[in-house]
C-alpha cells in the first residue's frame, strides 16, 4: 500500500503530538514531518515532498496565511486547516479556503474518549479527501459571480420555486462562486454544506458581504423568502416544511445521516416531499455519497437537478454518486451552473413531469 505522506504544521508540541498519533494510527497514511512554524515547514516541504499538509489556524495567523498564499502560488498542494472553534479561528479558516486550502477541521476534542475518537475520525477523513483532491489556485473574488447570467434571465419567479444545494469538500468556495452569480430576485436557496458546528455562522456572514442575495445561517421555523439563502447550521439537519401557504425551515439535532449533520440527504428528501416539481437540486463537489439517493427522489417527484462536472470539482464523489443513480438531469461546469439554472427557471418552471413508473 502506498501511504499518503502528511506534513503537520502546528506551533504547539501537544498539538503536533496528537495529530502525529492520530495520523500514524491509520494504515493508509503517515506523518513524514512535523513543523512548529511556516518557516520550518517551507524547508520540510522542499526536502520531504508531502502529499498533504495540515496547518493549524492558530499557527497560521497573518504569517501562516501569507505562507499559504505563497505556497498555493508557487507549489500548489492539498492543505487541510485545523482550527479551534473560535470566531478568530473560523474567520482564518474561511480565509484559508479562499486562498486555496482544501478543507478545514476542528482540533481534536480531548474531553472524552468518544469525543476524541470522533474528532480523530473527522481529521483522517479530510486528509483522505485532500489526498484525492484536484488542487487549484484560488480565483480572485472580483472575477467571480457578477455578469455570468444570460442578459434575458427572468428572475421575477414564482414564490413556489426554490433551489436546494448540497456540498462537502471544496464546497465553500464552490458555493461562493455559485451564489455570487444570483441576482436579488432569485428564488430561495437552502444549503446543506458539510461543516463543523461553529463555522457556519461566520461562513454565512462572509457570503452575505459578497453576494447580491441575503445569506444567513438558518434558524428553526423561519419563513423561506425569495432573494435569501439559508445555510444549515453545522450542528443541525435542515429540512424544508410547508406551513399553510408558505415554506419554512425546520432544524433538528437528530443523529447524523451518512455520517453527516447536516446531511444533504435530509434536505433533499424534504424538498422532494414538500416542493416536488417546484424545486431545483444542485449537487456540488464533495467526498462520499450523501444526497445521491434523495436527489433521485427529487427527480422522481418532478424536480430538475444539476451536478457539478468532474473537471471543476475539488472532489467528484457526491456528484458522481448522484449521476450513477440517474438522479441528475444536467452535468455542468461550476462556472455555468447559475446560467443554466436560471435558463431553466425562466423557461416555464423548475420541474418536469415525474418519470413513468416512478
Amino acid at each position: 500500500m502506498v501511504k499518503t505522506k502528511v506534513l503537520v504544521v502546528d506551533d504547539s508540541a501537544l498539538g503536533r503530538g496528537m495529530l502525529v498519533d492520530i495520523i500514524n494510527h491509520e494504515a493508509d497514511m503517515e506523518v513524514i514531518g512535523a513543523a512548529p512554524d511556516p518557516a520550518r515547514a517551507d524547508e520540510m516541504i522542499r526536502a520531504l515532498a508531502p502529499d498533504v499538509l495540515t496547518l493549524d489556524v492558530e499557527t497560521a495567523g497573518a504569517v501562516g496565511l501569507d505562507f499559504l498564499q505563497r505556497l498555493m502560488r508557487l507549489r500548489p498542494m492539498p492543505v487541510v486547516m485545523v482550527s479551534s472553534l473560535t470566531a478568530r479561528g473560523s474567520e482564518t479558516a474561511l480565509r484559508a479556503l479562499e486562498l486555496g486550502a482544501i478543507d478545514f477541521v476542528a482540533k481534536p476534542n480531548v474531553g472524552t474518549a468518544a469525543k476524541f475518537q470522533e474528532s480523530a475520525q473527522a481529521i483522517v477523513v479530510r486528509i483522505r479527501a485532500a489526498a484525492a483532491a484536484h488542487v487549484r489556485r484560488a480565483a480572485p473574488i472580483a472575477t467571480l459571480g457578477l455578469g455570468t447570467l444570460p442578459p434575458d434571465a427572468d428572475c421575477s419567479l414564482s414564490a413556489e420555486q426554490l433551489i436546494v444545494v448540497g456540498a462537502s469538500t471544496g464546497g465553500t468556495e464552490a458555493l461562493r462562486e455559485l451564489l455570487m452569480a444570483f441576482p436579488p430576485g432569485s428564488p430561495a436557496v437552502l444549503v446543506a454544506q458539510h461543516m463543523p458546528a461553529g463555522f457556519t455562522r461566520s461562513f454565512a456572514q462572509r457570503l452575505d458581504t459578497l453576494c447580491r442575495i441575503r445569506v444567513k445561517e438558518a434558524e428553526h421555523g423561519e419563513r423561506v423568502l425569495g432573494g435569501h439563502a439559508y445555510i444549515a447550521p453545522g450542528s443541525h439537519h435542515l429540512r424544508l416544511v410547508r406551513i399553510g401557504a408558505s415554506y419554512q425551515t425546520a432544524l433538528s439535532d437528530e443523529p447524523p445521516v451518512n455520517r453527516h449533520r447536516p446531511s444533504v440527504d435530509v434536505l433533499f428528501r424534504s424538498a422532494a416531499r414538500v416542493a416536488g416539481k417546484n424545486a431545483i437540486g444542485v449537487m456540488l463537489t464533495g467526498m462520499g455519497k450523501d444526497g445521491a439517493a434523495a436527489m433521485l427522489e427529487m427527480r422522481q417527484a418532478g424536480a430538475y437537478n444539476f451536478a457539478q462536472d468532474e473537471a471543476s470539482c475539488v472532489v467528484f464523489g457526491m456528484p458522481r454518486e448522484a449521476i450513477a443513480l440517474s438522479a441528475v438531469d444536467e452535468v455542468v461546469p461550476l462556472k455555468d451552473i447559475a446560467a443554466r439554472l436560471f435558463a431553466r427557471l425562466g423557461g416555464g418552471g423548475a420541474g418536469r413531469a415525474p418519470e413513468s413508473g416512478s
